[in-house]
Formats: structure tokens, sequence, C-alpha cells
């Protein structure tokens, strides 16, 4: 290909790209008129995803490494700052430019009377995510996603006067700050340690090496950050509270991508560094216990919710969870089912939050049981969010589906017989909690709950987003149409279009070959071709399985919406559940106290489970 000799180049590009279009609009903002500050952003955000659709195209020939200012290494050793493009991580890198770019058009006039303040953050936000999943440097991915959480903090407490959306913003921020303090701490061991930051630098320093208490720290330190950006429980109480009170074009960037961007660099961080010094099984089962929780308590408080958005929150913990398990395998079909996984999840979930948002619009409200039978005259919106709710629940030939399909597979070849069960349960649960609540709103099916009738709040928490359109938009506008329609259609596209699995399953495959990446990076030796992966692809039990999720999850809905006609048995019988449901609700408190605590018992939870094993 022609533009082959400066694919070097596309990554620093797509970096640079979205912050020197935020410094032109930081400038000129406050002269320009919105539709020109719109179109400007929203050029920019696609100009990133044409620049990160030809990195991808460039990765077919093998990683593209980009030494900034071409300080190369030399004899192996080097002072430079490394980009390293493999397929996934330019894959990843697309993904957040799309949902960017959909953010952005979704927000046309979306916010009125804030300069071009909104798309600045917006911009920086799209530059902090490609620069983390680019970046070859330990540190470097700190700063890139330092970034990206300080911009994620303003963006949350973005509407200032509102106190809900202020307070929402201080639990993300304190709660993450002190996870990225943790993994400072851990990035300072291995420097100390082993005098590199560089991954391929501290891959070679730690070959040979064996895991002793300092190497068990360091890891589980550099992790804890992460593991707390993709709301992994127990330190993931910030998530529902943020997404609350966060525009609603935000929370399709932090439930699509920068969640499932700590998994990422867990992930990153192990295969290419630690490998070699920490045992799998070791790993495999500390993320295996953390995923089990995480899907088993996000499902859970799903549920419970009738406030929209943290409702899609919590399902946002629960597919964590999913994908912390399929990645757990530390395999390449884990590491395919979980792609796949998150590609569909994106969509989806970006769709039904964009939803959401004009529902608040339209009505002033998210909250399922205050917009009982409201939005019956709604035309199109409704079928697109029974489709969402089903596509959420694992309906084939979705994306979702395909990625749980090989998730499954993926667990019980590895010995976890109850893989498909967690899978089946979980997706089951969060799509019936999305189906119940478009039944109530779009349909004004089944009767008022009698004890909900008079209560304002559901949460302990931030209720509403309370932008200054909410309640009073009288259609749903094309730019907002065209995003939701995107978005869904893509996830379709992701489990329909057999293309797409083979090239998940080769990602997977280059991603797994650690060695390769640290010799190309820091070498320059040609990339081995990595040894070849059964294709990602449907299976009878897959879609069998898929089928069954969905069922469950109307059989679900249907269930919660009637319940309050159940006969008094009924409700006698589930009042055990009930009460310990209550329980787990109780736990999710809301004060911030109460979140630092659970941060640092899950910190010393993981290191346990990473380090008792071997000592």
């Amino acid at each position: 290909m022609p533009w082959e000799g400066t694919a070097s180049s596309f990554g620093p590009t797509a970096i640079a790209v979205p912050l020197l279009m935020a410094c032109l609009l930081t400038a000129l903002g406050k002269v320009l008129p919105r539709l020109v500050v719109d179109t400007l952003a929203t050029a920019a955000a696609a100009g990133v995803v044409a620049l990160d659709v030809l990195l991808l195209l460039a990765t077919r020939h093998g990683r593209v490494v980009t030494w900034v200012g071409g300080w190369t290494p030399s004899h192996g050793h080097s002072v430079g700052i490394s980009l390293v493009a493999d397929r996934l991580g330019a894959g990843l890198a697309l993904l957040a430019a799309v949902l960017v770019l959909a953010a952005l058009v979704y927000s046309w006039r979306y916010l009125e009377d804030v300069g071009a303040h909104y798309q600045v953050l917006v911009l920086v936000f799209l530059a902090g995510m490609t620069g983390f999943v680019l970046s070859g440097d330990v540190f470097d991915m700190f700063v890139f996603f330092e970034l990206m959480g300080a911009v994620a903090y303003a963006l949350t407490g973005f509407l200032v006067e509102d106190r809900t959306a202020v307070q929402g913003a201080l639990n993300f921020g304190v709660i993450n700050s002190l996870g990225a303090y943790l993994t400072l701490v851990g990035i300072g061991i291995l420097y100390a340690r082993y005098g590199a930051l560089g991954l391929p630098q501290l891959a070679r320093a730690m070959s040979g090496g064996r895991a002793d208490v300092l190497v068990v720290a360091a890891f589980a330190l550099v992790c804890a950050g992460l593991l707390v950006k993709a709301a992994v429980v127990p330190v993931h109480f910030w998530t529902a509270d943020a997404e609350a009170v966060a525009p609603t074009p935000v929370c399709l960037l932090f439930s699509g991508v920068m969640v499932e961007l700590g998994l990422y660099g867990v992930l990153r961080i192990y295969l290419t560094t630690f490998a070699e010094v920490l045992p799998e099984d070791a790993v495999r089962r500390a993320l295996l216990v953390l995923a089990v929780l995480t899907a088993a308590v996000g499902a859970l408080m799903c549920f419970l919710q009738r406030h929209l958005k943290r409702l899609l929150a919590y399902s946002t913990i629960a597919h964590v969870g999913l994908f912390l398990a399929a990645l757990s395998m530390l395999d390449g079909p884990g590491i395919s089912g979980a792609a796949l996984y998150v590609l569909g999840n994106a969509g989806v979930k970006g769709a039904l939050f964009l939803l959401a948002g004009t529902i608040l619009n339209r009505y002033g409200s998210v909250d399922e049981i205050t917009l009982h039978g409201r939005a019956r005259d709604a035309r199109v919106a409704p079928w697109l969010f029974v489709l969402g709710g089903l596509a959420l629940a694992c309906l084939p030939p979705f994306g979702t589906s395909l990625g749980k399909a090989v998730s499954e597979e993926a667990l019980t070849t590895a010995g976890y017989a109850f893989g498909p069960v967690l899978f089946v349960a979980v997706s089951a649960v969060t799509g019936a909690a999305v189906l119940r609540a478009g039944a109530r709103i779009y349909f004004g099916l089944g009767p008022i709950p009698p004890h909900e009738q008079d209560k304002d709040r559901t949460d302990d928490q931030p209720e509403d987003e309370s932008d200054d359109r909410s309640g009073d938009l009288p259609h749903i506008r094309i730019t907002m149409l065209l995003p939701i329609v995107v978005l869904l259609a893509g996830a379709l596209a992701v489990g329909a279009v057999p293309a797409v699995g083979r090239a998940v399953s080769t990602a997977a495959a280059q991603f797994l070959d650690g060695h390769g990446y640290v010799g190309q990076a820091l070498a320059g030796t040609a990339a081995a071709v990595p040894h070849a992966l059964p294709e990602a692809g449907w299976t009878t039990s897959g879609v069998l399985l898929g089928l069954l999720s969905a069922l469950l999850a109307v059989g679900l809905a249907a269930l919660a919406v009637w319940a309050p006609r159940l006969p008094a048995v009924a409700h006698g019988l589930a009042r055990p559940f009930t009460a310990g449901l209550g329980g787990l609700r109780r736990l999710h408190s809301g004060h911030i106290g109460d979140y630092v605590a659970w941060l640092f018992l899950g910190v010393a939870a993981f290191t346990a489970l990473v380090g008792v094993p071997l000592l």
C-alpha cells in the first residue's frame, strides 16, 4: 500500500489531532458560532476515526512501532517514548474514536450556553484513550490514563450548578485518584527494582526472575488503578454515582470504552511484562474470583434499579465481570470472546444510554415508575429500546451473543463448567431489567408497585442528569436518532459478519505474543506469525444458550412488571431473598469513606489472591 511507509505516524497523529483541535476551540470557542464549534469537533473525531482505520489496516503486516522524536533503541536500550500498535490496541483505539464521534453527533445543540468547553473536554478524552492503548511504556500509560481520568471527572460534574453532579464527580475523582496513587507507587517499585519503565524493557529485565513479595506488590499496585477504572467489585462504587449524573453522551463513553480500557491495561501489562514471573494459575484464579463477584453484584444491583441511567451503569459493571471472566483464561479463545463481547456491548449499551437521554430530554426524568406509560406516543424509540434490551440479553445474531458464546466455550474448555450458567444468568437479569423499564415507560404495562407510588427517589445517590434541555424536546432530532441506529447496527454486524470473528481471533493471537512485542519494539525484528487460533464463530450450543438467555430475560421482565398482582404467598416466599438484596443495596451507601475502605480492602484481597499461592 502506498501509505505503509508513513504508518508509524498514524498513532502520534491520532493523539495530536484531538489535542490541537481542543486547543483551537479553547482559544476561539467564545467567538465561534455553536454550529461551527460542533462541526469542527465532529470533523476532528471523524479524522481520528480515519487515522485509526489506517493504523488498523497497517497492523495486518505486524505491529506498528513508533519511537517519538526518533529516539530509537540502541543495543536494546532506549530513553525514548514508544507507541506500539497491534491489532487489538488499534481496534480499541478505533472503537474509542467511533464512540466519541457518535457522542459528538448526538450532542449537537445538546447543551446550551457552555461555549466550546464540552467539546474540548470530549476531544481531550479521546486523546487520552488513544494514547493509553498505544503506549508501550507503563508510566506513559499512567499519564494518558490519568489525563483521561481528569477529563472524565470534569465531564461528570460538567453541570456545576447541579449539586448531585458535583457529588457524583467528587466520588468519581476521589476514588479513582486514590487508585491512581496506588498505581504510581507500583510503577515506582518497578523502576527502583529494574531501572526501566518501558513494557519491553521491563519484560527483558524481569525475564528469568522469580515472583517474590516485591514483584507481587508491584503487580497488584499497578493493577489497582486500572481495576478501579474498570469498575471491578469491590472498587466499583463510583460508577453508578457518576453515570447517574453525567451528561448522557458522556455515559456512552464511560460504559462503552473507558471501563474496558482498564481491563485492557491489566492484560497488556501482565502478558507483556509479568507473564514469565507470575504463574498463570495464580493470576487466573485472582482475576476469575473478581470476575464472578463483579458479574453477580452488578446484575443484582441492576435489577433493583428504577433509575434508568443507574440501571445501565450497574449492567455495565455486570458485563465487566463477564469480560474479565473470559480474559482471566489468559488464552486466545478467552481474549477473542471478550473482545467480541466488548464490541457488541459498546454498540448496544451506547444505544441504550442515548435512548435514556432522549427520554430525559423529552419527559424530564429517567425514573421508570414516574414515567409509567408517559412515552406511549413514541413511535421509533420503543422498538429500538426493546431491540437493545434483547441484544443486551444476548439474542443471536448480535455481537453480544457471539462474544458470550465464544467466552462460554473458553471457560468450559478450561475446565470451568459454571461459565455458561454465569453468562446466561447475568445476561438474562440485565436484559430483563432493561425490558422491564421499556415495558413500563413506553407501553404502560403492569400496575405501579403500591410501595413505589409515592416514592420520589430510588437510591441514596444522585437521581437525574439535569441538563438545560430536560423535558423540553418535542421529538427526537435526527442527530440524536442516527447514532442510536448506527450503534445498534454495528452491534448486529459484529455477530453477523464472519470477517469480524476472524479478525478478532488473529488480533488475540498477536496480543498473546509477548516475545514478539518485545523483539519488535526493541530490536525491530520482523514479527513472527503468531500461532493460529481457532476462528471465533457461532456454535450450536452458543446459539441455543443465547436464545435461552433472551427468553429468560423476557420471562423475568414480565414477572417483574406483573409482580404486584402475584398471590400473597409468592411475595412471602420471596421475602428472604428481598431482604438479602436490601442488604446488598445498603452496602452502596454513597458515603465516600465507605468507598475508600472498600478500595483498600479490594486491593489487599487482590494482592492476597495473586500472592498467597506463590508463598
